[in-house]
């Protein structure tokens, strides 16, 4: 399809998507990192370069573009294509149970599955009135703590990570959202340097196995690996975790634990346990709920 010199939202949006159908993009490849489709990846750039509300095409769809504008749509786009960078580190921002965060290339991209968790109630019947104390392991850009902190206006935050790269992007946003009075960051490997005791473990850890590291498209691979990378099963960083969990926990606390696709491999590393999985939007295997005892 031609542009017209000033096309409506809605036609920009969708030349950008068959555009990037055409660059052989796709939900198997470059998409995953917030969208999963060509048309919702070039709604999100497009109205984002158009300073529009992302959540709201209705209202601006047929609204027309400026020669101008729609230059600089197509400077933006055209960067995705060529470099196959993912979108959220062109925008310097990722949205997640519809909150905003900061993100670049020190971090993953949000997508962990715990915020619908959170978002939907699904771990609240294993807290009680006496929990206080979470810790978001492995925070990453801080998002999960972040989200936890307006899900439980009560409760106080250790948001963990071994990166210092992360925990300083986790700061922008523990900022952003004015929380830092109750999330506290973290430097650790792993449990190490986190006190506890604590009430609720969140935990989404590197876990993608080495077959599944070779195969990653480029957009994963612009990711920092150390965040990804679980070793040969993906079970690396959770044999670790399992170890020493225990004794950094409450009597009554769960740990919230997200292993991706690796179901398959959790299951033959830990024949012994019997987790349960929540249904999330990607199916019933990718989030998981240990209690203390199971694993003391």
């Amino acid at each position: 399809m031609s542009l017209v010199s000033q096309p409506t939202v809605l036609a920009l949006i969708e030349h950008w998507a068959d555009r990037l159908e055409a660059a052989g993009l796709s939900q198997s490849d470059g998409f995953g990192q917030g969208t999963l489709t060509a048309f919702d990846e070039a709604a999100w750039l497009v109205l984002w370069r158009l300073g529009l509300p992302l959540d709201d095409l209705d209202s601006v769809a047929m609204r027309p573009v400026a020669p101008a504008d729609s230059a600089q749509v197509a400077t933006l786009l055209e960067t995705r294509i060529s470099t196959r960078r993912p979108a959220a580190y062109l925008t310097k921002e990722a949205w997640l149970q519809g909150v905003p965060f900061y993100v670049d290339e020190r971090v993953i991209i949000p997508r962990s599955f715990i915020a619908e968790l959170l978002a939907d109630g699904s771990i609240d019947p294993w807290l009680s009135v006496d929990t206080r104390r979470v810790l978001d392991l492995c925070t990453g850009n801080g998002s999960l703590a972040v989200l936890a902190a307006m899900t439980w206006p009560e409760v106080q935050i250790d948001a963990a990570d071994i990166s210092p790269d992360a925990l300083a992007v986790a700061r922008i946003n523990i900022d952003r959202h004015q929380l830092a009075g109750r999330i506290t960051l973290i430097a650790s490997d792993g449990l190490a340097a986190c006190p506890g005791p604590y009430d609720l473990i969140l935990c989404n850890p590197p876990y993608v196995n080495v077959a599944s590291m070779a195969a990653l498209p480029a957009e994963f691979r612009a990711e920092p690996a150390l965040a990804l990378a679980g070793g040969e099963d993906g079970m690396d960083f959770i044999r670790s975790l399992f170890l020493n969990a225990a004794r950094h926990m409450s009597e009554n606390s769960v740990l919230v634990l997200e292993i991706g696709n690796e179901r398959e491999n959790f299951e033959r590393a830990f024949p012994h346990l019997e987790p349960l999985w929540f249904e999330t939007s990607a199916g019933p295997d990718q989030v998981l709920l240990l209690t203390r005892q199971q694993l003391a």
